[in-house]
């Protein structure tokens, strides 16, 4: 019997229950090393001695310009990295002066391809990595810098967690802008749930706060269509206790082909449409294995796996702390999810459950394409599901993320060397496999998770179909970037809303 493979399948089981970017000005034509030596004639001096500005021919040039996606790269003429928070309000403000374009990068794995459009000047906010846990011990404060990893080991010391992605190597600000992933969402809310303050910088250079007392209605937009409104030079989130999660049940399963429906089927009456509990921090649903991790015993933790047990797979379990579960996952540093400097082609859709007689149409094509073209065995097709419960209980009308009944999280994601020739066929690939996902539930419009889109979906699709958040946003962009200075990252629109919205008026009970 043919390996039931495709990709990866996580279960997270627990005992208790637990920057942006700019705008459409003129691009500069002239030559790179002549803007570099007029930045640092110009900004250098009014920068802190710790910041950097250099060009093409800087040792860190290759660097700076290393990115998760090679799909449509932006194009950058200079590089300046702050050295502090301030840094970047000066840099801002000289280059929105000298209508410069200015693209924000951290870790550099946008998805999309609208950044490609972009050329100008880099803000790489790398080294602003202070992460600090306020005396009350409520919250941590992050700088721009801050990646997902180094936040769960730092807080993990002293014992506590935050609502972190769970990919060891992407940023902390940049994904809790369009809403924000991870384990500990089924008891806490995504990541921007858990956003206490933000330090901002807007379009002209002016520093501010945000939350919810001061500048509420842009506290609304940061949180689910962020990247449109300013650059994050640091933000406060809630954190969590630690102490009742020391170790982590693993249990990984590898299933064969005879196997896709009932496996599926289970996996439905696991997470019944959304009712993922509250214990469950993670299960990212993909073909190969179903990894599980609890801090029960194994004797309680197998009592939940019963199901899948009986589906005969071949298995395997470990336990580990909770910081090293990703490396379990496959998801850690040195993970191929960390790789840089590769082509993926990507699509993805949001769903409540799993259409068995999609997935099945999915499997085959995944066949028929490798058959075909032996190079593409590195496409991976991922669906992840997480706890509900944390993300459902939060007020929708407070944030602009807009898909709380979306359950799962799938993605579709070839990995191709630059210059392929496989691009188009691969495209075609993505395209077929969200077509069966989006098939796969006609009672729902289609819905997309910004972080993941790809740049080729429609803008109701990734914001939300709702006239009001349209409105919201479109009043949000006119007041905060009225000339879209932040408009490379599946960028909203200035003036009026493009395809489909449902009418209505907003949750009463929703502020912004």
């Amino acid at each position: 019997m043919a390996p039931f493979t495709c990709l990866i399948s996580y279960i997270l089981v627990i005992l208790r229950l637990i920057v942006a970017v700019t705008a459409a000005n003129p691009h500069h034509s002239r030559n790179a090393l002549d803007i570099v030596a007029q930045l640092q004639k110009e900004l250098g001096p009014l920068l802190s001695g710790s910041s950097r500005i250099f060009g093409p021919d800087n040792s860190q040039w290759a660097s700076a310009m290393d990115r998760w996606q090679e799909l449509a790269p932006p194009q950058f003429q200079g590089v300046v990295q702050p050295g502090t928070e301030d840094d970047i309000a000066k840099t801002v403000q000289y280059l929105d002066g000298k209508s410069f374009d200015f693209l924000v990068v951290n870790q550099a794995h946008a998805i999309t391809s609208t950044v490609g459009k972009f050329n100008g000047i880099q803000i790489d906010v790398k080294s602003l990595k202070d992460v600090s846990i306020s005396a009350d011990n409520r919250t941590v404060k992050l700088q721009a810098g801050t990646y997902s990893y180094e936040v769960t080991a730092k807080l993990w010391e002293h014992g506590y967690i935050t609502t972190t992605t769970t990919c060891a190597c992407a940023g902390i600000v940049g994904p809790a802008l369009g809403g924000g992933f991870g384990l500990a969402q089924g008891l806490y809310g995504l990541s921007s749930d858990n956003v206490v303050s933000m330090n901002v910088v807007l379009a002209n250079g002016t520093a501010i706060t945000v939350n919810e007392n001061i500048n509420a209605d842009l506290f609304y937009g940061m949180r689910g269509a962020g990247h449109n409104f300013g650059i994050v030079t640091s933000l406060e989130l809630a954190i969590h206790p630690a102490d009742w999660m020391p170790t982590w049940y693993y249990k990984g399963y590898v299933f064969t082909a005879d196997h896709l429906e009932a496996l599926f089927d289970e996996l439905n009456r696991f997470h019944g449409n959304g009712s993922t509990p509250k214990l469950m921090i993670a299960n990212f649903n993909g073909y190969m294995i179903i990894p599980a991790i609890s801090n029960k015993t194994a004797t309680d933790a197998e009592k939940l796996l019963a199901p899948f047990n009986q589906l005969n797979g071949i298995s395997q379990n470990v336990t580990a702390p909770y910081p090293q579960i990703i490396e379990a996952f496959g998801v850690g540093m040195e993970s191929s999810l960390c790789e840089k400097d590769k082509v993926h082609i990507t699509s993805a859709a949001g769903l409540q459950v799993f259409n068995i007689t999609a997935q099945r149409q999915m499997y085959d094509l995944f066949n028929q394409n490798l058959a075909l073209h032996p190079e593409f065995g590195n496409t991976v097709i991922r669906m992840e599901v997480y706890g509900a419960e944390g993300v459902r209980n939060q007020d929708p009308g407070k944030s602009a993320y807009p898909h709380r009944d979306d359950y799962i999280l799938t993605a579709f994601d070839a990995l191709l060397n630059p210059g392929s020739d496989l691009q188009g066929v691969t495209r075609n690939w993505a395209e077929q496999t969200r077509q069966l996902w989006n098939a796969g539930q006609p009672q729902r419009l289609p819905t997309t998770y910004v972080n993941y889109a790809s740049g080729s979906e429609s803008l109701s699709s990734i914001y939300g179909y709702e006239a009001w958040r349209q409105e919201k946003l479109l009043d949000l962009k006119k007041k905060y970037d009225p000339y879209n200075r932040f408009g490379y990252y599946n960028p909203i629109p200035t003036t009026n809303w493009p395809g489909n919205r449902i009418p209505g008026p907003g949750p009463v009970s929703g502020s912004g």
